[in-house]
């Protein structure tokens, strides 16, 4: 299938969560991946850039950018945010941790990003902002 790359930079704000969903989507359909892979791949995308909303921006402003490959049948996607970053990352990544327990639903991001995507890399750096490297291979039809 090739490689191809793309990256959209796009504002912190809770509407452009469902734009970054549609856009990694309309990315990878050229692959033809199935119902079930793209939704995984939606899926962990909402995610992050959930994550990178409300934690990374505490829900103020800020931009994130979105890049995507693909190599072959393979599927990465990177999630950047210039944020506040992440002290501890282990701890960050363990079901149910979370920094805003006053939010519904807080603490299975990572969980759900690690169970829907072959790979999940999160690299931080407090005050600098996090990167979410996830990567899911597409079956061959």
């Amino acid at each position: 299938m090739g490689k191809n790359e793309m990256k959209v930079i796009f504002e912190s704000c809770s509407e452009n969560e469902s734009f970054a969903r549609m856009v990694i989507a309309a990315f990878a359909a050229r692959l033809d991946p199935t119902l079930e892979e793209l939704a995984d791949i939606k899926t962990a995308v909402s995610e992050a850039v959930t994550n990178s909303i409300i934690h990374g921006y505490g829900g103020g402003e800020g931009s994130i950018e979105m890049r995507g490959m693909i190599d072959g049948m393979e599927v990465t996607v990177e999630i950047v945010d210039f944020g506040v970053g992440i002290e501890d990352i282990p701890k960050a990544m363990e079901p149910m941790f979370t920094t805003r327990p006053d939010i519904d639903r807080s603490g299975m991001g990572f969980a759900f990003m690690e169970a829907f995507m072959d790979e999940l890399k999160v690299e931080s750096e407090p005050g600098k902002g996090t990167k979410v490297c996830m990567k899911k291979r597409l079956s061959e039809v």
